[in-house]
């Protein structure tokens, strides 16, 4: 093989390796383990849909295509003055992309584009509407948008306003609260964890 054809392969070599790394990225979420109310609070959709059909579709100039779930919207948490009929994801969960199945229920937050189709991705909060808790089904997370959840890793962390939350995201008996709390903003502005029930849980 000559110096030229092995430079073209070493060349080729290290796109293809860049260009799978960029796939990986592409897949990775900053806050993957954030408490559902902040990805709830985080998106511009939120909607109850029933998913009614399903197809693979071109996706204009980008070679990657996507999946569109065809949706019966139930209810609109949050989100535009119109019905969402269709929902948007890429192909491959290794890319992001979110499986539903035609026929169940869901629980959906998702990114409006500007031309105003809703794309989801791994990152997004989506549960089978029947997995949810009664607080997360009733509880209006909304009421906390303004407030902040603060990760906390440790066991000596504090807040530092009275506006936060700490979410104990290491402890396994936490992350099943994940479930059944909602951070909630007081009458004096300060926030506080929540129970389905409205009783206030401690710190």
């Amino acid at each position: 093989m000559t110096w030229t054809a092995n430079s073209c392969f070493v060349t080729l070599a290290i796109l293809f390796l860049w260009r799978g790394e960029e796939v990986a990225e592409a897949c990775r979420c900053s806050r993957y383990n954030a408490h559902p109310q902040e990805k709830f609070c985080s998106s511009d959709v939120v909607i109850r849909g029933k998913v009614v059909g399903v197809q693979e579709v071109d996706a204009g100039n980008d070679t990657i295509k996507r999946i569109k779930y065809d949706i019966k919207q139930i209810k609109m948490f949050k989100g535009p003055s119109y019905d969402i009929d269709a929902i948007y994801t890429r192909v491959s969960p290794s890319l992001c992309g979110v499986t539903l199945e035609n026929g169940n229920e869901y629980l959906i937050t998702g990114k409006l584009n500007d031309d105003g189709t809703i794309h989801i991705n791994l990152c997004d909060f989506i549960q089978a509407w029947d997995d949810l808790s009664e607080t997360q089904k009733t509880q209006p997370y909304e009421m906390g948008c303004g407030c902040k959840i603060t990760l906390c890793t440790s066991i000596s962390c504090m807040v530092s306003s009275p506006a936060e939350c700490l979410w104990m995201i290491e402890n396994e008996i936490y992350a099943e609260l994940a479930k059944h709390l909602a951070c909630i903003k007081r009458s004096d502005d300060s926030c506080a964890w929540y129970s389905g029930s409205g009783n206030e849980f401690p710190h």
